[in-house]
């Protein structure tokens, strides 16, 4: 578990987490989402006795990181994959952190079958992809077989499937009761991997809740709608009239807001147009993510249309 109250961090003037207060548990996929400069790489480098805290306090199992007996063995940590000594080799990097722990060579070659290294195990790790490198990160976290993980950005450079294997190792490590808190920027992969959410903006909470509930409760009620063919024109143009927003849904029919399922169907019985599908949908975590942090990007670009003469 990670139990951080009240943690502030200060650098001159400016304030980078200004008092957050939160508890990551485990037997949970818990992710931590924010804008670029929102505090999240300092939350976790403090957590991790990386940077030191203006004010606050942040433990691990009860206890700050700096007294843990054998931090290896309780959290295994990746900030930044490219923090390797290029001229070790994949085994050498791993053994040399295992050593630090008292962890055996049998250990090393358990995590690289693992993350499915072995085959590269002799290769340097200046000749490894941003991919591979990634995978060589997840192993030195998982090399102590840790109960608690903190992942900045871990599918950052996989491939697609990679990206699969990592979604899965990560739900089944939370299904053994471990602590699972990870960042991304990949809001598509975030929802289908994390059960619970920490949001951020300007290093201030915004949000601590089950990802479900955070999508729920946050979405503008919508409600797909397929019709028979020949039958969506007609369809739509009463929905209008009506006050509705109709938009084509991603994956076919109709995406409708202003009006509720019931009032839908009823619209159609009333002038005899068949229904195939009526059901309300929600946002996506990234539309809901993207509404509720507007006000807290700190590094925003030019919008495409802006561009168009």
């Amino acid at each position: 578990m990670i139990e951080a109250r009240e943690l502030t961090k200060t650098y001159g003037g400016k304030t980078a987490v200004d008092r957050l207060t939160f508890t990551v548990r485990p037997g949970l996929v818990t992710g931590f989402l924010g804008p670029n400069g929102a505090g999240k790489s300092t939350t976790m480098r403090m957590i991790l006795g990386l940077d030191t805290l203006t004010a606050g306090t942040v433990t691990v199992n009860g206890r700050r990181y700096d007294r843990l007996a054998a931090p290896l063995r309780e959290v295994g940590s990746l900030l930044d994959a490219r923090a390797v000594h290029g001229g070790r080799s994949v085994r050498g990097h791993l053994l040399g952190l295992a050593r630090s722990n008292a962890l055996g060579r049998a250990r090393v070659d358990e995590v690289l079958e693992t993350v499915g290294l072995t085959e590269v195990a002799g290769q340097r790790a200046r000749g490894l992809s941003l991919g591979m490198g990634q995978r060589l990160g997840i192993a030195a976290a998982l090399l102590g077989d840790p109960g608690v993980l903190i992942l900045d950005e871990p599918v950052n450079g996989l491939d697609t499937e990679g990206i699969r294997w990592m979604r899965d190792l990560l739900k089944s490590l939370a299904g053994q009761g471990r602590t699972v808190f990870l960042s991304s920027h990949l809001m598509s992969e975030m929802e289908l991997t994390a059960d619970h959410l920490i949001v951020i903006g300007r290093g201030r909470l915004l949000a601590d809740t089950d990802m479900r509930d955070f999508i729920e409760t946050n979405s503008q009620g919508a409600t797909l709608l397929r019709t028979a063919d020949g039958e969506a024109r007609p369809m739509r143009a009463l929905l209008e009239a009506k006050g509705a927003r109709v938009r084509p849904a991603a994956d076919g029919g109709w995406r409708v807001t202003g009006l509720p399922p019931a009032v839908i169907g009823e619209l159609a019985r009333e002038h005899g147009l068949a229904v195939h599908q009526l059901t309300p949908v929600f946002s996506s975590l990234e539309e809901v993510y993207t509404s509720m942090t507007r006000t807290s990007v700190e590094y925003r670009g030019t919008r495409t249309e802006e561009l168009v003469p």
